[in-house]
C-alpha cells in the first residue's frame, strides 16, 4: 500500500511536471528563512525602522514553493490554483497578525522598560 501510494505522488509530478521531491524540499528548505524574515521584519519594526525589504523576503520565502509550481509546472487544474490562492491569504492573514502582536509585546516591553530587545521565535 505504501508503495502504491509513493507511486501516485511521483505521478502527479510527472502529470503536472514538477519533481515532488524538488517541491517538498523548497516548501521545507524555506521555512528557516521565512522564520528569520518574519524575526527580522519585527526587529526592524521595534527599532522603528522600514520592514519593506524584510517583508518583500518574507513574502518570497513563504510563496517559493508555489513559484517553483508556477515556473515549472504544465497543466495545473484551476481548483488548485484556487486552493493555493486561499492558503496564500490565509497564511499573510495569520503572518502579518501574529507579527503585530510581536511587534506590539515587545513595544509594550520597551515602554515598561522590560525585556532585552530580542525577538521571541
Amino acid at each position: 500500500m505504501l508503495e502504491s501510494l509513493h507511486q501516485w505522488f511521483l505521478s502527479l509530478g510527472t502529470a503536472y511536471g514538477v519533481n515532488p521531491y524538488i517541491f517538498g524540499a523548497i516548501y521545507v528548505g524555506a521555512i528557516p528563512f521565512f522564520l528569520a524574515s518574519i524575526a527580522w521584519v519585527v526587529k526592524r519594526a521595534r527599532a522603528g525602522r522600514s520592514t519593506v525589504l524584510p517583508t518583500l523576503v518574507a513574502g518570497f520565502f513563504f510563496v517559493s514553493a508555489y513559484l517553483y509550481l508556477a515556473i515549472a509546472g504544465r497543466n495545473i487544474p484551476v481548483w488548485v490554483w484556487i486552493f493555493l490562492a486561499l492558503l496564500i491569504v490565509y497564511g499573510a492573514w495569520s503572518t502579518v497578525r501574529d507579527t503585530r502582536r510581536k511587534i506590539a509585546a515587545g513595544s509594550e516591553q520597551a515602554d515598561s522598560g522590560q525585556g532585552d530587545g530580542a525577538v521571541d521565535g
